[in-house]
């Protein structure tokens, strides 16, 4: 096994970064690099130096150790420019080198010269860097799971592992915006949709959101956007909900404005309640308990009050869905069709609702439509509800889905069939049936009170409940300790009938039973006639027609193709960072030892994943400059949310907690200002079109000096360049008693070069899913990790069931202790892999790329401001606004006309009006650069034939694309173009293959005014 070196006790800063410090670094960027200076030695903590076993002279031969090193570096694998290549990208940029392009790029005052402390990539290699993994992993127990609480061992199907899970063709996909080339993940998720709707008995479903705990918290906003939440601002939580969710509901409802009481529904007077807007129940609930909330629905509807149901999607195969009791919206997690526990996540919740509530659904939805040629389509639809369109207004924060785990449910319920389902759900009924009659054979009294689905629990005060759960942890077997007398056993598909008699003999071990008793439980798989499921549900053909295996492969085989991937071509998405999502940074996910592991397992079966999380967070810590880390937000957005939440957390704790002025740039991500309101903070915008301007910022923060919480920065700038008074603004905002938040989306250009810490913000959150390498899985997961400085660090989130070490003040925002914990893996691996200078080198070549496909765009598009060296960051911004008014060809036009020639298009109308925005990353060499920028030149010289005449305005290749392979087969061919032109415009496409539109262009607006968003 790999050597690991003793931790360093310090790192000794520059002579250059000490005088830096000294003359123009803020008192909070001196606590940055002691911080830095004094934190642990990760690079000799993983490392493959060390004690090698040779001699002296032979460990000591520096032509020795490069003869050994590993083959299997990972850098040249990540970096898409050869270094030949580098040299001619660097010539047309017109710089003399990669340093040069930095010094240009970057502002000096920000500059990092302190090295990143990461693992010695360059000496572990791909291989090297797997099996330290599998070491430190090793350290986990892998037990039989009873504990429950939302989260079950499932058999995830094989064919759906290896052809979508570990497919690139599905993980590597973008979020659907571009329709015409994301059919086959639409319909996906119209699939996620139907089965949603069909299990709870609603009338639409949402495209999947974070997990269970935060979709109960949306939901509880959602009602408050119905009623009159001035009047009604109260919310009910049922004591029986799961602890994790009533943890985040209580954080969420205290910046929410909303009164949170939690209570017995049973004992509850609702009548007398004329302030509430609504109550949460579980179903079946905590306790395992199926309940009938008909009579509770009945009353709180009559008080103008809505009914939120968390439920359980495999009891709801057997029982009665909420619909038929009166729930008004109902939430969950789809975790146990097919999905991996992961330690928490990431799996996809779900949200269902009535036709008249759709529009103040949180997330996203998939509607149908029809393209250009009548044929049904599928799309995005109400996309205005987004943060992008309706910023502080949106309905939610939430900019993503759990589109790869969502496709995953669905396939789970398309493989397995209704039939299947319905087997499945009365065999883990049964096996719950089987052990409560079992204990009460043995003399064990039961506890559940009542009709019960999957769990048990039953009566452990002889022998100690506490003492009894560790007992048996200690063998390998988990169940879940109610109370000081109360334990419960929950039941899955993974569980066989042996581990029913294994379990029962282990707690007659433990002495639980042991006597003789009776049963009068019936072992059938049937579920109480009270609570029975009487009517069809999932008769679509698509739930009821894959029989083999050799089918289910075709048909998302099938799916597949009609996306494009990268595993077809460059997505360069701006401000998405569409970078190489390796083999092996992926492969861990896949092991037993993370995908296994139940999110409140004890820490003695958990000490690998811990050590991996906590080393990951200490990697991040490095790279962004401050002293602590959270991974428990789930998302870039969760991320802005429990930044701020930190901020106001702060703020209280010294006696200010009436700041709450945010100051937002105009050219902000919609969801910083929806995070902003969703944390009871005033927005006040700032024009940033050209750079802040300092003496109007001032004044600005001077205006608002007693009440100033924070600003909310990018960094690069959204359009595309450093900020050269970024240390100055910060240094205003602390000035007047504001604390900085910088939105870590663009942190791809920053890695090793500069950092958060060195610009003077306070907190950041990163985007795992985009700077560090996991994939975007065609809209989720992501995972969006806080960082912050020292001051901050007592205030980061904390969870009720089990505190991370990281854990403060705050209370939960996600679900699990860390969030979305099994793709952490990913960003892990990344970075153990590429080291400190791979890492580096990976914001140095993603500012290649851009500038120099800026530098051959120049001449044919008008490129917005960059900065005084007219050099951008990683991305760039083309103004289309003179293409436009000159031939009426638009953005979206392009964007399609893209398509033809194998691309997706760029980021459109962000942040500018009528633009598009390239972000190519550092992963696509020369040639994939060369490819995208010849598309772009030969559709200006298409635009052209526009404005010169050629080509009418309303029948040329750009306004008809995309063209699909029917069209161009068809016999008749009325364009005033070829049929070459239109399909075929460069050489490329017939050498390198031609990627085929499966629709024509999708229309919007229809699908916004015709809602379908299911399968009939």
């Amino acid at each position: 096994m790999l050597s690991k070196l003793r931790p360093a006790a310090t790192l000794v800063a520059s002579k250059a970064e000490r005088s830096v410090t000294l003359r123009a670094l803020s008192a909070l960027n001196r606590v940055h690099l002691r911080a830095q200076a004094t934190a642990t030695n990760e690079a000799a903590k993983y490392g493959a130096t060390g004690n090698t076993g040779l001699s002296q002279t032979s460990a000591a031969d520096p032509k020795l150790k490069e003869l050994l090193q590993p083959v299997d570096s990972f850098a040249p694998r990540h970096l898409g420019p050869s270094k030949a290549e580098l040299a001619d990208m660097c010539k047309t940029i017109g710089v003399k080198d990669l340093a040069e392009l930095i010094e240009q790029t970057i502002p000096a005052t920000v500059r990092r010269d302190l090295p990143l402390d990461l693992p010695d990539g360059l000496n572990l290699g791909e291989a090297g860097s797997l099996e330290l993994l599998k070491s430190i992993l090793s350290k986990n127990v892998i037990a039989k799971n009873y504990i429950g609480m939302g989260y079950h061992g499932s058999l995830v199907p094989s064919v759906v592992a290896r052809n979508l899970l570990e497919n690139p063709g599905w993980y590597t996909a973008y979020t659907p915006y571009q329709a015409e080339i994301s059919q086959g993940r639409l319909e996906s998720i119209f699939n996620f949709q139907t089965l949603v709707c069909e299990l709870t008995g609603m009338e639409v479903a949402n495209a999947s959101l974070l997990d269970e705990g935060t979709a109960a918290a949306e939901a509880m906003a959602m009602i408050a956007r119905t009623v009159n939440s001035k009047t009604k601002n109260q919310f009910f939580v049922s004591k029986d909900v799961h602890p994790q969710s009533i943890d985040v509901l209580k954080l969420r409802a205290k910046y929410f404005g909303m009164e949170l009481i939690i209570g017995d529904h049973k004992s509850t007077d609702f009548t007398a309640m004329p302030k509430l807007c609504g109550a949460l129940v579980q179903y079946p609930d905590t306790n395992g308990v199926l309940q009938d909330y008909s009579g509770m629905a009945d009353t709180l509807h009559k008080n103008g009050a809505h009914l939120v149901v968390s439920a359980d999607p495999l009891a709801l195969v057997a029982v009665k869905p909420p619909s038929e009791f009166g729930a008004d919206i109902v939430v969950g997690s789809m975790q146990r069709f097919g999905v991996p526990m992961w330690f928490g996540g990431p799996s996809a919740a779900y949200m269902a609702t009535s036709k008249k509530q759709v529009r103040r659904m949180p997330g996203r939805l998939i509607g149908e439509s029809i393209d250009r040629y009548g044929n049904a389509a599928y799309r995005l639809t109400l996309q205005t509800r987004e943060q992008h369109i309706r910023l502080d207004k949106a309905t939610s924060n939430v900019c993503t889905a759990q589109v790869l785990l969502a496709n995953m449910a669905a396939m789970y319920a398309i493989y397995n069939r209704t039939s299947g389902l319905k087997r499945i759900a009365a065999r883990v009924h049964g096996l719950a049936q089987l052990f409560a009659s079992e204990i009460e054979k043995a003399g064990v009294k039961l506890a559940t009170a009542g009709p019960f689905f999957d769990t048990v629990a039953f009566d452990a005060s002889a022998v100690g409940a506490a003492s009894l759960v560790e007992k048996l942890q200690a063998q390998g077997v988990n169940l879940r300790l109610l109370d000081d007398g109360l334990v419960s056993a929950s039941f899955d598909e993974s569980h066989v009938e042996r581990d029913i008699g294994n379990l029962v003999g282990a707690l007659k071990g433990a002495g639980v039973g042991g006597g003789s008793g009776s049963s009068s439980i019936t072992v059938d798989g049937k579920v109480s006639a009270d609570f029975a499921r009487t009517k069809p549900f999932l008769q679509q053909k698509i739930f009821n027609s894959i029989y083999s295996e050799t089918e289910m492969m075709r048909y998302m085989h099938c799916l597949q193709l009609k996306d494009l991937a990268l595993d077809k071509s460059m997505i360069s998405l701006g401000s998405c960072t569409m970078k190489l999502n390796s083999v092996s940074s992926l492969a861990p996910a896949s092991w037993p030892e993370v995908a296994n592991m139940h999110p409140f397992a004890p820490p003695s079966q958990t000490a690998g994943y811990v050590e991996m999380l906590e080393s990951l967070e200490k990697f991040l810590v490095s790279v962004t400059g401050f002293s602590a880390c959270s991974l428990q937000p789930t998302s870039g957005a969760s991320g802005e949310y429990a930044g701020l939440l930190v901020i106001r957390k702060f703020l209280e704790n010294k006696g200010e907690g009436h700041r709450n002025v945010c100051i937002i740039p105009r050219s902000a991500h919609g969801t910083n200002p929806a995070s902003a309101a969703m944390c009871d903070m005033q927005i006040k915008w700032i024009e940033d079109s050209k750079g802040m301007d300092l003496k109007e910022f001032r004044a600005l923060c001077e205006t608002h000096k007693d009440n100033l919480a924070a600003l909310m920065v990018t960094y690069p700038s959204t359009r595309g360049f450093f900020e050269d008074d970024i240390k100055e603004i910060c240094d205003i905002v602390h000035e007047f008693g504001g604390q900085v938040y910088m939105d870590g989306a663009n942190m791809n250009a920053q890695l090793g070069l500069t950092s958060p810490g060195l610009i003077g913000a306070d907190v950041c959150h990163l985007n795992l899913h985009k700077t560090f390498s996991i994939p975007h899985g065609g809209g989720g997961p992501g995972l969006g990790p806080i960082c912050v400085r020292e001051h901050l660090a007592p205030h980061l989130p904390s969870h009720v069931v089990r505190k991370p070490s990281s854990g403060g003040s705050l209370g939960a925002v996600s679900a699990a202790p860390w969030g979305q914990a099994g793709i952490a893996c990913i960003p892990w691996m990344f970075c153990t892999m590429l080291g400190a200078q791979g890492v580096t080198d990976s914001a140095r070549y993603a500012i290649l790329n851009a500038n120099y496909m800026k530098a051959r765009l120049e001449p044919h598009y008008n490129i917005c401001a960059t900065n005084g060296n007219n050099k951008c960051s990683h991305e760039f911004i083309m103004d289309l606004s003179d293409v436009r008014k000159s031939s009426g060809i638009g953005e979206e036009d392009i964007a399609k006309r893209l398509q033809d020639y194998g691309f997706h298009a760029p980021t459109m109308s962000w942040p500018v009006p009528h633009s598009l925005m390239v972000e190519p990353t550092e992963s696509e060499d020369k040639g994939e650069l060369d490819r995208f920028c010849d598309a772009m030149i030969a559709i200006r010289d298409e635009i052209r034939k526009v404005e010169d005449g050629t080509w009418p305005m309303d029948d040329n290749p750009l306004k008809m694309a995309p063209h699909t392979q029917a069209e161009l087969c068809a016999s008749e061919w009325t364009h005033p173009y070829s049929r070459e032109v239109a399909a075929f415009p460069v050489p490329w496409l017939l050498q390198r293959g031609k990627f085929w539109p499966t629709v024509g262009r999708v229309d919007n607006s229809l699908g916004d005014r015709k809602l379908k968003l299911r399968l009939e």
